[in-house]
């Protein structure tokens, strides 16, 4: 996330803002982001809520919003 990388907090210097921002990169990450695995063959490994065994498929960003919302 560009905003960390800022020396300031950027546009919004509201603590709830920045809490909110980092919740959604989490939750991103955890449920819809897939990494991929080293090496070249370049195979994608399954998000890390799939691995802990918290949802069976990967979500879209669709579907996390309907599931804050």
């Amino acid at each position: 996330m560009r905003r960390f990388t800022r020396l300031s907090l950027g546009f919004s210097k509201k603590l709830e803002n920045l809490a909110a921002a980092t919740a959604l990169h989490v939750a991103y990450f955890n449920f819809c982001w897939r990494m991929r695995e080293n090496g070249k063959s370049g195979k994608y490994r399954p998000t890390p809520c799939q691995m802990a065994g918290v949802t069976p498929e990967e979500w879209t960003v669709e579907d996390l919003y309907q599931a804050v919302s």
